[in-house]
């Protein structure tokens, strides 16, 4: 087998260039860790599993042997590269938690799809990558790039690799950086010294803890996704429980509150990327005008966004359980129609919702 790279690269020195071009590109944090730096997560992934925390994510099992060690995911690799793209808000997201009339959308989905903006973002440093440690004569180096969508575990990849720590919201948050990050890893078959990992800095704070609607966490560090809002407004397919529905508010996709009280947020490093901006409407929309949307009108409205992703008739059926919570019987009739709507999960939503303003 051929050598990879340039031998007359000093890998510390190509590490260093190759930080740059990640600034370059966008990216406000870079770190190296080695394919082996986790050994606890597969026992803490399997562990969440056997409990059922995973709730309707069926793909959390069906790949855990990938997602709970990256060598199996990709044996070659030698280095993984961890990189953090910020999209701090330029407002407090729990403002929006309190417009009556009006849906609260997760500060990520409220600009152009992450995946698509970041995973370019990673193929241009990649490329840089492959063309600076790249010799004719020796083999290529290789590079796979993830976002999100693959069974990597980017969060305790990114502590291994010294960006910051799994704070008791088992978000990533850093010293330098707050917890507004979208993460993309590279893996390569490339040597690359790795970093220090980041140890935990929490202390006695239980912020993120305590403002949970619907208390999704067991315990600190401990998350139990059935009972998240994220997961209920994007994962959580069908009817939600009844009991449950009250602590979703307004919000209509994804939930911020954990994140947005974290006090390490002083040092949120500002957004970059304007395509991961607020777009117009995409920001507190009207809860009347999200009920009426029919299947062409969602597409339309949300092309180029995450939100899209999760169809209409679930993205409707969390708008009649905001409807339901904001006590505005003026909105029965956003939903009236809706009672008799031909998927099951947006009927039983909107029934609830007319029974509920009723009551008020």
């Amino acid at each position: 087998m051929r050598p990879v790279g340039r031998p007359d690269l000093d890998p510390a020195a190509l590490k260093a260039e190759l930080g740059r071009a990640a600034e370059a590109a966008g990216f406000v944090r870079m770190g190296v860790c080695r394919p082996d730096a986790i050994p606890e997560a597969a026992g803490r992934l399997r562990a969440f599993l056997e409990a059922g925390r995973h709730g309707q994510m069926g793909w959390m099992a069906d790949r855990a042997a990938w997602r709970g060690d990256p060598q199996v995911l990709w044996p070659a690799a030698r280095s993984v590269v961890m990189l953090a793209e910020s999209y701090t808000p330029g407002h407090d997201p729990l403002e929006d938690t309190r417009l009556p009339g009006r849906g609260a959308v997760s500060v990520y989905a409220q600009g152009r799809d992450y995946h698509d903006v970041v995973k370019k973002r990673l193929k241009r440093v990649g490329r840089w990558l492959i063309d600076r440690a790249g010799q004719p004569g020796r083999a290529d180096p290789e590079i796979k790039v993830f976002v999100d969508t693959a069974p990597v575990m980017e969060k305790p990849l990114a502590q291994a690799a010294g960006l910051g720590w799994q704070g008791k919201h088992t978000n990533l948050l850093g010293r330098d950086i707050g917890n507004w990050v979208f993460l993309g890893a590279i893996f390569t078959n490339l040597d690359l010294p790795p970093d220090a990992p980041e140890s935990e800095h929490c202390g006695s704070c239980r912020r993120c803890l305590d403002i949970c609607p619907t208390d999704a966490f067991p315990a600190p560090f401990q998350l139990d996704a059935r009972r998240c809002v994220s997961y209920l407004t994007i994962e959580h397919k069908g009817p939600v429980d009844p009991e449950l529905r009250p602590g979703i508010g307004n919000r209509i996709y994804g939930c911020d509150d954990c994140l947005a009280v974290c006090p390490w947020n002083k040092f949120a490093v500002e957004a970059r990327d304007m395509r991961l901006a607020p777009q117009p409407g995409r920001r507190a929309p009207d809860l009347a005008e999200m009920a009426a949307l029919d299947d062409a009108g969602f597409r339309d409205r949300f092309a180029g966004s995450p939100i899209k992703r999760i169809g209409r008739d679930r993205f409707v059926r969390n708008v009649c359980y905001a409807i339901g919570n904001s006590g505005l019987p003026s909105l029965s009739h956003a939903v009236a129609a809706l009672t008799e709507d031909p998927d099951p999960g947006v009927a039983d939503a909107a029934r609830w919702a007319r029974m509920r303003l009723r009551a008020r």
